[in-house]
């Protein structure tokens, strides 16, 4: 009897009769039922959030920035989730939204309080906080709620915090263009400014030199005029003696043109009495004509000394009057020569002082210009440093600040959807399973194979080829299954079936191994073993997630690599790793057979636990 004859007989006592054959066909479809049904249920469930019920409040009223710009954000933010469509939202106020989440009729709240426009422009007013946006949840509704409605937050917190950052970095880019505007022309400034400075300095320097010139000059005019405020005042003494004797000389001059008009006067005076006398010596008209006539020739001298001395009086007088004015004005000028010589003095000095305060006005003009020369050139490097931008290219940037970073996804391998993520796992978890419940039904070891004196590994794989075939018919149903019906088809239907082929046999093998060796408790072994693998195969979350000291579990269990293997061939990952799994597996299975042929050797020996075995399923 070889292995083969063993299996069939194995096979044809557990089919004997209708209803042996119909536990056969739904032991053939636990696997499907278990993997194949999960994974339909969860294949999408992304798809249909929009019909998760959910609360949105608004209390936020809107604000003004300061540049008067009306801003209602937490309007934008509701229309925006209104629209989007992503889950089943209903506007409602936080009282009724409160009730409604304890009595499960919304999944979660999202609130938008008062304020939270105000304090998205608090910057701008120096006054930056937080803007809150509140998330209701209630565990006892669905504990993922929580996580979906903090996903949702963390969303829409990014898209406003992008749009607040491109709003802030648009308006500080304004103001670096402002900023710049205002570097040109404080350089232009600063070169005009450098410009009059080295003018300043040469007119200061020409000021400097000409005020020394003045000082030297007055300082020489300073010593020439000392003497002048006494000589000045001999002159003005001088010069008030000569007008009194001018004045004297007048008044002579007019007493002698007095004479003169007296002895004119008399003259003709005299003429009269000479006519009367005449005439009382007898002389006749003729005679006193002759002798007047001859009398009449002494007033044409007389006359023109009266003329002449009338002049020189005249002269005099006006001698007498200049002379006089002489003497004030020199009297006048004696008064004022102290103070000009002081003048001259305070001129002089004035002028050092100008001197020395133009020699520092050169200096100061010469470092302005040192200065202005050092403003300009540090404004127009200031200038080359401030980009020149223009309105398209300013939103360019403020556009990259706020989202500074695009993910371009490169996938080498991706699965499809949610479930066809968990389909390698669950997969592998339902050829565990089918494996497990075939020996409720198939006996691990055959006792007339034993009895025939069959080697051990001869009579091990007799008891696996029988479970192995059922269980091949369970990996093709449910792979048929999940990936036709459920549409998680697999990039590599070949070498999935295959793999999954061998994961039944490994699977069975081990469960196999179980019960031959131990009996009753190595079947509930093989369930301890399921439970552990479910944890330890990293079918969900990767397996580094679990705690430190499960991980060598991870690498010791067959799972885990039934798990990696179908995920590289259902997504189309990584091939040599694969063959490592195809390895690991095939180890699994020719060392659960030995065990099993370790098993079915002992098993030729009878003792008194295997006639009454202390547990018994």
């Amino acid at each position: 009897m070889n292995s083969l004859r063993i299996a069939l007989t194995e096979l044809r006592r557990i089919t004997a009769g209708r209803l042996a054959k119909i536990v056969i066909v739904a032991l053939i479809v636990v696997p499907t039922l278990y993997a194949g049904l999960y994974l339909y249920a969860n294949h999408d469930p992304y798809a249909h959030f929009d019909e998760l019920p959910a609360a949105l409040i608004v209390e936020d009223t809107g604000a003004t920035t300061t540049d008067g710009t009306e801003i209602d954000a937490g309007r934008q933010v509701a229309d925006k989730l209104l629209k989007s469509g992503d889950f089943d939202w209903t506007e409602t106020t936080t009282a009724t939204a409160e009730k409604d989440i304890r009595e499960g009729d919304y999944y979660f709240a999202l609130r938008i309080p008062e304020g939270f426009s105000r304090t998205l422009t608090g910057a701008e007013r120096l006054d930056p906080k937080q803007a809150q946006i509140q998330v209701i949840t209630n565990d006892a509704n669905s504990y993922l709620s929580t996580t979906i409605a903090t996903n949702v937050t963390d969303k829409v917190r990014d898209a406003i915090a992008s749009e607040v950052s491109e709003q802030a970095a648009a308006n500080f880019l304004l103001g670096i263009s402002d900023l710049r505007s205002g570097l040109v022309k404080a350089a232009d400034g600063a070169a005009k400014l450098e410009k009059g400075a080295v003018s300043l300095r040469d007119g200061a320097g020409k000021l400097a030199t000409g005020a020394g010139d003045l000082e030297d000059g007055l300082d020489t005019i300073e010593g020439k005029v000392t003497d002048l405020p006494a000589k000045t005042r001999d002159l003005a003494t001088g010069a008030r003696k000569v007008a009194d004797a001018n004045g004297e000389i007048a008044a002579t001059g007019q007493r002698a043109a007095t004479a003169v008009d007296d002895a004119v006067a008399a003259y003709d005076a005299n003429r009269a009495d000479l006519d009367a006398r005449l005439e009382a010596q007898g002389l006749d008209e003729q005679q006193r004509a002759e002798v007047l006539a001859i009398y009449d020739r002494g007033a044409a001298p007389l006359d023109r000394v009266d003329q002449r001395v009338g002049d020189v009086s005249g002269q005099l007088n006006d001698l007498a009057t200049g002379a006089d004015h002489v003497a004030d004005g020199n009297e006048q000028l004696a008064a004022a020569m102290p103070a000009l010589v002081a003048g001259i003095s305070q001129a002089a000095d004035g002028a050092g002082e100008l001197s020395t305060g133009a020699t520092t006005l050169r200096d100061g003009a010469a470092k302005l210009a040192t200065g202005a020369g050092d403003l300009k050139k540090g404004l127009q490097d200031g200038v080359a440093q401030a980009p020149a931008t223009d309105e398209e290219l300013r939103d360019q940037i403020a556009s990259t600040i706020a989202d500074p970073v695009a993910i371009d996804s490169i996938s080498e391998a991706k699965a499809s959807s949610y479930g066809a993520g968990l389909a390698p796992f669950f997969l592998a978890l339902g050829a565990w399973i089918g494996g497990y419940v075939l020996f409720l039904l198939v006996r691990p070891i055959s006792t007339r194979a034993l009895a025939a004196n069959q080697t051990p590994l001869r009579v091990a794989l007799g008891g696996w080829i029988t479970p192995a075939l059922i269980g091949a018919a369970q990996m093709v149903l449910v792979l048929v299954v999940v990936g036709l019906a459920v549409d998680i088809a697999p990039v590599n239907w070949i070498g999935t079936l295959g793999f999954l082929l061998l994961t039944s046999a490994t699977f069975i093998a081990i469960v196999h191994m179980l019960n031959a060796l131990l009996g009753a408790p190595g079947q509930f072994l093989g369930l301890v073993l399921m439970v552990v693998q479910l944890v330890t195969a990293g079918g969900t979350f990767p397996w580094q997630t679990i705690p430190e000291p499960l991980h060598p579990l991870h690498h010791v269990l067959p799972m885990s690599y039934a798990v990696d293997g179908l995920r590289q061939l259902m997504y189309g990952g990584l091939s040599g790793r694969v063959l490592s799994d195809v390895l690991v597996l095939a180890a699994f299975l020719v060392g659960a057979l030995l065990l099993t042929s370790y098993g079915a050797r002992r098993q030729r020996v009878w003792t008194p636990k295997r006639v009454r075995p202390e547990i018994a399923l």
